[in-house]
C-alpha cells in the first residue's frame, strides 16, 4: 500500500530539487488555482495563466517555503495575490450560474424578474474592488473560514469581516435599488 506523502512533504522534496514532487504538487491543486482565477477574472485563458504563474512563483520560491500554514492556504495566497494585481484591469468576477430554481409559476413575467435579478448581482459583483472581490470568491466560492482568508489575503480575520461585510451592503444596496 503506497503512503500519500503530504503537501508539505513534498515541497521539502521539491526545495530539494525533485521536480517529480513538484509535479504532483500541480496534480493536486492546479485545478483549484484555476478555478479561483476564473472566478475571479471570468477568462479561462488568463485563468490558466494566472495558476501556471502561480506555480511558477512556488517552484522558484521553493527553497524559501516554510509550512507555517497549510500549502493549500499558501496556494490561495499567492492566486490571490496574482488575480487582485491582474484584475487592476477590471475583469469581472465569473459568477458560476446561479444554482437553477425550481420555478413553480408558469408566469414569465416571474421568470423575467429572476433573470433580471440575477445579472444585477453579477454587475453588482463584477463592480466590487478586487479585494472585496477575492474575499468573496474565497468565501462564497471556495468554503474557506475567515482565518484562512486572512491568511491567504495576508491580512487580519477583522479586515476580512469588513472586506465581507462591505461586499454584503454593496449587493444589498444594489438589489433595493431594484425593488424601489
Amino acid at each position: 500500500m503506497a503512503t500519500v506523502m503530504k503537501d508539505e512533504q513534498l515541497m521539502l522534496r521539491v526545495a530539494g530539487g525533485d521536480l517529480g514532487s513538484f509535479d504532483e504538487i500541480i496534480r493536486r491543486h492546479q485545478p483549484t488555482a484555476w478555478r479561483i482565477a476564473y472566478r475571479f477574472l471570468g477568462d479561462p485563458a488568463e485563468a490558466e495563466d494566472i495558476a501556471q504563474e502561480a506555480f511558477l512563483k512556488i517552484l522558484t520560491a521553493a527553497s524559501r517555503y516554510r509550512a507555517t500554514a497549510s500549502f493549500s492556504t499558501y496556494l490561495y495566497r499567492i492566486v490571490s495575490r496574482l488575480c487582485v494585481d491582474h484584475g487592476r484591469k477590471k475583469r469581472p468576477l465569473c459568477v458560476d450560474t446561479f444554482p437553477e430554481r425550481v420555478d413553480s409559476s408558469p408566469d414569465p413575467a416571474t421568470t423575467l424578474d429572476l433573470k433580471d435579478r440575477d445579472a444585477l448581482i453579477r454587475r453588482t459583483l463584477d463592480a466590487l474592488p478586487a479585494r472585496q472581490r477575492m474575499a468573496v470568491v474565497l468565501k462564497y466560492y471556495e468554503g474557506l473560514s475567515y482565518k484562512d482568508i486572512a491568511q491567504a489575503m495576508d491580512t487580519s480575520i477583522k479586515a476580512v469581516e469588513r472586506l465581507l461585510g462591505r461586499a454584503r451592503n454593496t449587493l444589498q444596496s444594489s438589489l433595493a435599488q431594484v425593488k424601489k
